[in-house]
């Protein structure tokens, strides 16, 4: 019989000892508006692959995207519908459509992790047995009453994945949520692709050719879309107080339309005669080599994020990492033991930040980035995630056939 990994090192067969007699081959549904290469899109790609190794059928429903094949590639089935539109004429069609599904697979949970698709595929399970539950992956704008009401229906699941502590007291500080029904997973990366020793010195020539970079400069990095909260303006302003002149930046990411404040970036830039010190470079395919020529990793955002992959994937490169003091990076920097957090929007704070991590000597670098390697593989892997969130299910499926194996005490999401 089909199973759900309940525990890491173990697999018990949920549908074995169901009261009433569930389907040999648990299905589960994530739905996510397209699967571009976000944080929240590896996840649910992940989540897929893992259950589909778990003896589970695995359906994910969104609107395309360039990643769909490696769901094909891990055995998941891919399901187009447009379940990106904030239309909410095309939320109110693709109830149907979802509850078509449904029934159609025999869907036994729902996990939705953006709000569009979430209105649909919570009315849709309402006249299914199937259970719904999400995931919430930053703390939302509440700029109104309607706003606010918009995003209250990431709060609404049978169980809701918050992926810091940040988010799980954003949920229950804002909306009408059960602590119980809350289960804290912090997202988690792939160390065979994250780790200094998968870098070769050929990828390492090549992107330092791309980029043009000065030979012998220390390289400080920050990767990001160029939008304003991510903090490009804080970074320059820093530059220009850092007494070591032998400093190179790299804002790493494309402006996705942005113009204006790209535009802005670049007036700074000039006007700060950094132009030999800073270069914008739209993109990047190979991150690990990215963060392996860094000297140092910045995260400069200034509003607080939900998690941050950015200082995880540094941390898992031995690369010390400078981050804002707030948000999910309080939750993933040991603060002067992997790296600094720093008050956001300042530059100051920020450039003495970087002068005291350019002055850490060969062994003292060393030093951090064992500390900050162990931090990762202990507590942010792609494995660690993906368990955790299996054992979600479980409980679902548990609840759902009435089985007769007692569920796991539920934790606080937040102290």
């Amino acid at each position: 019989m089909s199973q759900v990994k309940q525990h890491k090192q173990e697999q018990t067969s949920l549908a074995a000892s169901a009261t009433s007699n569930p389907p040999s081959t648990p299905v589960v549904m994530q739905i996510i508006p397209e699967l571009g290469p976000g944080g929240a899109e590896q996840g649910c790609i992940d989540v897929a692959a893992e259950l589909v190794r778990s003896g589970t059928r695995a359906l994910v429903v969104s609107h395309g995207g360039t990643r769909v094949h490696e769901l094909a590639r891990s055995g998941a089935t891919h399901i187009n519908l447009p379940v990106h539109s904030k239309n909410p004429i095309t939320i109110w069609k693709n109830i149907n459509k979802i509850r078509k599904i449904i029934r159609e697979y025999n869907v036994d949970i729902v996990h939705v992790r953006s709000r569009a698709p979430a209105w649909s595929a919570y009315h849709a399970c309402k006249k299914t047995n199937a259970r719904y539950m999400t995931t919430c992956h930053a703390p939302y704008n509440i700029s109104g009453k309607a706003k606010r009401f918009y995003n209250s229906i990431m709060a609404k699941g049978d169980r809701v994945i918050a992926i810091s502590n940040h988010v799980a007291n954003y949920l229950l500080q804002n909306y009408k949520i059960d602590q119980r029904n809350i289960r804290l997973i912090h997202r988690g990366i792939g160390l065979e692709k994250f780790h200094p020793t998968r870098v070769t010195p050929a990828q390492l020539i090549k992107i330092s050719d791309e980029w043009r970079l000065p030979e012998g400069a220390n390289i400080i990095l920050l990767p990001g879309r160029i939008t304003r909260w991510k903090g490009h303006h804080v970074l320059i302003d820093a530059m220009q107080k850092i007494s070591n002149k032998d400093v190179f930046c790299v804002l790493l990411g494309s402006d996705q339309g942005r113009k204006e404040y790209r535009q802005e970036l670049e007036q700074a830039i000039e006007e700060k005669n950094l132009g030999g010190r800073i270069r914008i470079v739209d993109h990047c395919t190979d991150m690990p080599a990215a963060y392996m020529l860094s000297t140092i990793v910045v995260s400069a955002s200034t509003d607080p994020e939900g998690f941050g992959r950015i200082p995880i994937e540094a941390q898992a490169m031995g690369r010390p990492i400078i981050a804002t003091d707030h948000g999910g990076a309080q939750e993933t920097v040991i603060r002067n033991e992997t790296g600094w957090l720093v008050k956001p929007g300042d530059s100051n704070d920020l450039a003495n930040a970087i002068e005291e991590a350019l002055r850490l000597n060969d062994n003292q670098r060393s030093i951090l980035a064992t500390r900050a390697m162990a931090h990762i593989a202990q507590n942010f892997t792609r494995e660690k995630m993906v368990d955790e969130t299996l054992n979600v299910y479980a409980e679902l499926l548990q609840e759902k056939y009435n089985l007769s194996q007692i569920a796991p005490p539920i934790e606080k999401a937040a102290e």
